[in-house]
C-alpha cells in the first residue's frame, strides 16, 4: 500500500481492553508503504468484517485504497482507518501477532525487521485473546504432525 504508514493508537484515547495497548491503523504518508495480505471475499461478508473491525462502534471507518501487488497489478481494496485516535504503542502481545502474520505470509524481510523494531508499552499482564491464538497454533501443529 503506497503512501501510507502503519501506526498504532487508542480510539478516543482509550486503551484496547482486548489487547491492552494501541491497535493498528494506517495513515496517509507520502513516500511510505505498508505491506500486508490481500484477501478475496464475497461482498455478502462485508457487514461481518465491518462488525469485527469495530465499524458499528465507530472505532474504525472502511476506506478504499489502491494496492500495488508484487506482480505489478493494482487492486482496489477495502481497508480500515481508526477514527479519533491518540497515538500509543501496542502491547508486546499485539506486536507479536502482527509479526507472526508477516512471517507466516512471507512479507519482505526488511519490512518484517521494521515490524520487529516497533516499540511496545511493555504490558506484561494477561491477554486472553493471545492465549487463544497460541492454543490454536499449538493445536494446528499437533494436528498437522
Amino acid at each position: 500500500l503506497q503512501d501510507f504508514k502503519l501506526e498504532f493508537g487508542h480510539h478516543q484515547g482509550r486503551t484496547s481492553s482486548v489487547w491492552n495497548g494501541g491497535t493498528a491503523t494506517i495513515a496517509q504518508s507520502p513516500g511510505d508503504e505498508v505491506w500486508g495480505i490481500v484477501w478475496k471475499m464475497n461482498t455478502c461478508n462485508l457487514s461481518s468484517l465491518d462488525k469485527q473491525e469495530g465499524v458499528e462502534d465507530g472505532i474504525y471507518v472502511p476506506i478504499e485504497v489502491n494496492v500495488h501487488t508484487q506482480a505489478g497489478k493494482v487492486l482496489t481494496c477495502r481497508s480500515y482507518q481508526m477514527k479519533d485516535y491518540v497515538s500509543g504503542p501496542p502491547s508486546p502481545q499485539y506486536k507479536k501477532v502482527i509479526c507472526m502474520g508477516a512471517k507466516q505470509n512471507g512479507l519482505p524481510t526488511d519490512y518484517q525487521e521494521k515490524l520487529e523494531a516497533i516499540e511496545t508499552n511493555n504490558y506484561a499482564g494477561p491477554v486472553p485473546i493471545m492465549e487463544e491464538i497460541e492454543a490454536a497454533i499449538k493445536a494446528e501443529k499437533i494436528n498437522s504432525a
